[in-house]
């Protein structure tokens, strides 16, 4: 059975990590993540993941309860009034009501059976560093079909507390495959998986994403939001891809051209 406690003070030092989330380092190094807002807590305690508490005021409390009966919630729920909450950085964002979950291990993209169209479709990302772009990132994933994330290591963490508000909580039911090295990673999947590498990069040469086959076991590569897609990564991919543009606009932002791209695989997918 789930504790309760009702607050005083935010003087608990399991509440530390509440009162820290400015300073994303020392949870990275504790494998944990802050879950704020409504939608994004319920997505939380919905999931699958391990919830290790959540703060929250009593009108939220009497929303939840039905929920929480049916998690376990390993440190317990803590009860405090809208003014001791206040005190928190960003009140308007997390709107009284937090959650500090687990960080999942890593998925391993080929550890399932492939998905029941017997396509899988993937998204690799290089040099992603914007947290608020991860975040909209995984919710354009999670929109449209990805069965798995792959964050190269010059990416963020998507399990950063701006990129976990950002996903709306999405991240929570999205398979995410962190890697030291994306180049190996992409060369494996080619070779050992028949996994076709498609680069969306706006450059000289590249095919309009509209006349590309986006069809078969497929990993999108996207880049860096100033550099795009790097060298290294690039002389790996089959196929780049880019979205015509008007008005002499050489790029927009990653997550938007994320989710221009994913619509178009989705397009042509459901089409075959």
């Amino acid at each position: 059975m789930t504790t309760i406690t009702r607050l005083l003070s935010l003087d608990l030092p399991e509440l530390e990590p509440y009162l820290t989330m400015r300073r994303p380092a020392g949870h990275r190094e504790r494998g944990i993540f802050i879950a704020e807002g409504e939608k994004v807590v319920r997505r939380l305690v919905e999931s699958d993941l391990d919830i290790i508490s959540i703060l929250l005021t009593e009108e939220w409390l009497v929303t939840y309860s039905p929920l929480i009966e049916k998690r376990r919630v390993e440190e317990g729920v803590y009860v405090a009034g809208k003014k001791l909450l206040e005190e928190i950085v960003g009140y308007k964002l997390h709107q009284g009501i937090m959650a500090i979950g687990r960080v999942p291990e890593p998925a391993d993209v080929f550890a399932s059976e492939k998905p029941s169209n017997d396509r899988r479709l993937l998204v690799a990302l290089d040099g992603v560093a914007n947290s608020e772009n991860m975040g909209v990132i995984v919710r354009n994933c999670a929109a449209l079909g990805v069965d798995a994330l792959i964050v190269g290591e010059t990416s963020c963490d998507p399990y950063l507390r701006r990129s976990v508000r950002n996903s709306m909580g999405t991240i929570f039911n999205l398979p995410i495959a962190k890697c030291e090295h994306l180049v190996t990673v992409l060369e494996s999947m080619r070779k050992d998986h028949g996994v076709r590498i498609v680069a969306a990069n706006p450059r000289d040469g590249a095919v309009d994403v509209g006349s590309a086959d986006l069809s078969g076991d497929l990993c999108i590569v996207f880049g860096s939001e100033g550099e795009g897609v790097s060298p290294q990564v690039l002389a790996g991919c089959e196929t780049v891809v880019r979205i015509p543009m008007q008005h002499d606009v050489d790029s927009i932002n990653v997550g938007s051209s994320v989710g221009v791209i994913l619509y178009e695989c989705a397009r042509q997918r459901s089409a075959v």
